[in-house]
């Protein structure tokens, strides 16, 4: 069955995220200087972990307070999903705040993983990781109310930089 132009759009969207994820990942875990990274104990570990993870926080702190504040200020929504069928601002903004939140829920999984299971060397990608979580989210808000396409490099940068970071904590709990 050939592609939809929709799902060509998104193909190229997330094959160009993976390439970016794993290109900035990389550069991360060899390129970042190590100077600044922590020493090898476990309180330094967590907090680069926790520092990461503020970029994550950041997003999920917008999406709440965007579909609070349009719930506070449009009377058909005040009442909350639960109890009313939403206004469409309402929907994409709660759809919005759904994928950023399973996206941080990976991710703060991911990152605390990598934190205690990689070489002290090798801890550049969280940063990096950070970064490429922050630039996705930024891309996919910007890109949502446009369309699958339109949304979907910041979706999969956001989605790969953690699944790669993922596979690369397991590779270390086994190594």
């Amino acid at each position: 069955m050939p592609l939809t132009a929709k799902q060509h759009g998104v193909m190229k969207g997330m094959i160009a995220a993976v390439i970016v994820a794993a290109t900035g990942l990389g550069l991360g875990a060899v390129q970042y200087p190590q100077d600044w990274l922590p020493d090898g104990s476990p309180q330094a570990r967590l907090t680069l972990a926790a520092q990461c993870l503020l970029a994550g926080a950041f997003w999920l702190l917008l999406s709440i307070g965007l579909l609070a504040r349009h719930r506070f200020f449009t009377p058909e929504d005040i009442d909350g999903s639960g109890l009313t069928s939403g206004t469409e601002k309402a929907k994409l903004l709660q759809a919005v705040l759904q994928n950023t939140l399973e996206q941080n829920t990976l991710a703060a999984l991911t990152y605390i993983a990598f934190a205690a299971l990689a070489p002290a060397g090798y801890l550049g990608a969280l940063p990096a990781a950070a970064l490429l979580f922050w630039c996705g989210r930024a891309l996919f808000w910007n890109g949502y109310e446009k369309g699958a396409a339109a949304r979907a490099f910041g979706f999969a940068l956001t989605f790969y930089s953690t699944v790669l970071l993922f596979l690369a904590a397991l590779a270390f709990s086994f190594f």
